[in-house]
């Protein structure tokens, strides 16, 4: 069985869904990095995954993706008690409905500064402005403070994070330096709180901020988080958010090819709003597959699978499949006003349940945010120059060629 590593890297996306029809709709089975694999697809397969009995995350993350993405020791690579104690704390700080408001607010707030400088600027890259807005909105709600360079440089070491995890050379070299910039800066502020006690930050802030929340989180041991592994855990909490710029720039793609779409959302319809944030997560692409490891020797619709293969989940083909989305490369909000998707069927962060399994927990602050933000870019007048608006497949993650410049900003 031959190594689909190198063919991964090229064809991106493309790369599961098309094996997956050359094998008439079979579970796919191949190497990746030297290990044998099997890829699964559908709703069925969405809950085999995150059964803890079949699937494990420990030892599952390549070196690679943990020295980007995620960061040693982070919660995505933990089972079973560890994992349920270390994903309270997300689901306690990502979940509450009040801070959920709040962030949205401030998301809001940091778009009206925001827009006074496009207003004043010749050309705006709407992918770069997304992701220093939704910085400063998620640091400034976190606890984290940082003057105006300092967001800045957060905002770029954030996006480089997230735009290095899947690929080699120099977009994986900056990713990592970037980690290690930024976790060592918050352990020193991990730090920081510890020295000054429970009852406050060494800034004053009260606790009950994310970075406060973390630095006095206890395992499931009764343990704190070493400095470090706090720090990876805040970033955790804040790189994702800033990773809504991926889909706010593609909401800005979607404006643009399809412009009916702009009356309904300014116009302030709520469903509509939310219709639409569903559909850019479906459409557009963001997550290829998830991975996982077999817990022990496993059957799955008469596959054999062995313990400590790699398992991967169909993301970006089972978001595309029209068994499940009639017109599936049609953008259609309308598929998601009547209804909210199945919570195995719409699977963009994941599949399963949040609070004991491995399903994102930031879910419900990326649909607040795409549902206020939205609106507002639709309200929002400016010109689309002559550009190259593509969203090639083959790199992940992907995004508008160019980060999508906006001129006449109004």
């Amino acid at each position: 069985m031959s190594d689909s590593t190198v063919p991964l890297l090229l064809e991106g996306y493309a790369w599961l869904p098309d094996r997956r029809r050359r094998n008439g709709g079979a579970p796919v089975r191949t190497r990746l990095l030297g290990k044998p694999a099997i890829a699964l697809h559908g709703t069925d397969a969405v809950r085999f995954f995150y059964d803890e009995s079949n699937i494990h995350r420990r030892d599952a993350l390549p070196g690679p993706v943990l020295d980007t993405l995620f960061g040693r020791g982070a919660v995505h690579t933990l089972d079973g008690d560890r994992h349920r104690v270390r994903k309270a704390l997300f689901v306690h700080l990502l979940k509450d409905a009040e801070g959920i408001a709040d962030l949205t607010e401030r998301a809001a707030a940091e778009w009206q500064r925001a827009r006074a400088d496009w207003s004043g600027s010749p050309r705006v890259v709407l992918f770069d402005a997304f992701a220093l807005l939704l910085t400063r909105a998620v640091c400034d709600w976190a606890g984290v403070e940082l003057d105006d360079d300092g967001a800045r440089e957060m905002a770029d070491d954030l996006v480089a994070m997230v735009d290095g995890f899947a690929t080699p050379g120099p977009r994986h070299w900056r990713a990592r330096r970037a980690r290690s910039r930024q976790e060592e800066r918050l352990a020193r502020r991990i730090e920081d709180i510890r020295r000054a006690g429970p009852e406050h930050a060494a800034s004053g802030r009260p606790i009950g901020t994310a970075l406060t929340e973390v630095a006095l989180h206890r395992e499931a041991d009764g343990t704190p988080l070493d400095a470090h592994t706090a720090a990876v855990e805040v970033l955790n909490v804040i790189r994702p958010t800033v990773a809504v710029a991926w889909f706010l720039t593609f909401a800005a793609h979607a404006l643009h090819r399809w412009p009916e779409h702009r009356a309904p959302l300014a116009k302030g319809d709520a469903a509509y709003a939310r219709g639409f944030a569903h559909e850019v997560r479906r459409f557009y692409p963001f997550v290829p597959f998830l991975g996982g490891l077999a817990a022990r020797d496993l059957e799955w619709r008469g596959e054999r699978i062995g313990a400590g293969t790699m398992v991967l989940l169909d993301v970006y083909g089972q978001n595309h499949d029209p068994d499940l989305w009639p017109s599936p490369y049609t953008f259609d909000p309308t598929r998601f006003t009547d209804a909210e998707p199945g919570r195995d069927d719409l699977i963009p962060q994941g599949g399963g349940e949040v609070s004991g399994g491995h399903r994102c927990p930031g879910e419900d602050i990326v649909l607040a945010l795409l549902q206020t933000l939205v609106p507002l870019l639709a309200r929002l007048e400016y010109r689309v120059p002559e550009q190259d608006l593509t969203v090639p497949l083959h790199r992940v993650p992907s995004t508008v060629r160019g980060g999508f410049v906006v001129t006449g900003v109004g």
